[in-house]
């Protein structure tokens, strides 16, 4: 097996481990979120996910960047960031649907829903096609409303198109990410944030807007409000 069949491998099993994993620690991070900041509306809660999720790809990405001016540790480096981004955006994208009250029981619903915020306008024009629908806000109609069959098909389409894209742009899948200190942790920590700011604008396509209270609060029947999930990206 070649390094970059290798690498391909390890990422689709970091993603596997991550959508079973990342589950649980959503609805833990949420609810956490919501004991430490009470007063929050889902979406001034969503703002704070989005900042905490920015800023941890971000440091990711520097780090990663500065320690692949290590001759031969540009890609278990690169891997290791890769790992961290994906785990993160995952763990994002699920603490995302527990705000909306989305809650993907089913790892293959939780896998398009991932994929779908990750590989943004691709993923829509797919399954606009495979699905035979159009529309906004696919994220309620992947976790509750869209055939099993449908959803295999498309994971099977989208899975392949995450590795090559996330693969390939963070180093894992081509041997060149040797570069100094200083240009390293830019490309990094550069590289990582932009890929993070298109996640958080996907992410507002992909589930629309956020409800105007909790569900349980006295306004249980709140409609959404502002566009996307509110204001511009961080």
């Amino acid at each position: 097996m070649s390094q970059t069949d290798d690498a391909k491998n390890r990422l689709q099993q970091v993603l596997d481990k991550a959508l079973v994993a990342q589950q649980p620690l959503a609805k833990k991070h949420v609810e956490r979120q919501r004991r430490v900041h009470p007063d929050d509306t889902p979406q001034q809660l969503i703002r704070r996910l989005d900042r905490y999720y920015l800023a941890g790809v971000t440091t990711s990405g520097g780090a990663s960047g500065a320690a692949g001016m290590v001759p031969g540790a540009g890609i278990p480096t690169a891997l290791a960031d890769a790992v961290v981004f994906t785990e993160a955006s995952v763990l994002y994208t699920l603490s995302l649907a527990e705000v909306h009250g989305l809650h993907p029981e089913d790892v293959e619903r939780r896998r398009l829903l991932v994929l779908t915020v990750l590989l943004g306008d691709k993923a829509v024009r797919l399954l606009d096609k495979a699905v035979g629908r159009t529309g906004p806000y696919w994220a309620r109609r992947i976790v509750s409303a869209i055939p099993m069959s449908a959803i295999n098909r498309a994971n099977k389409l989208l899975g392949p198109r995450f590795i090559t894209k996330y693969g390939t742009k963070q180093g894992v899948l081509v041997l060149s990410k040797q570069v100094p200190l200083g240009v390293g942790a830019a490309l990094g920590a550069g590289g990582n944030h932009l890929f993070g700011r298109l996640t958080i604008r996907s992410a507002r396509a992909i589930f629309g807007q956020p409800p105007s209270s909790w569900v349980g609060d006295d306004r249980e029947d709140a409609e959404p409000v502002g566009p996307g999930l509110g204001g511009s990206a961080p």
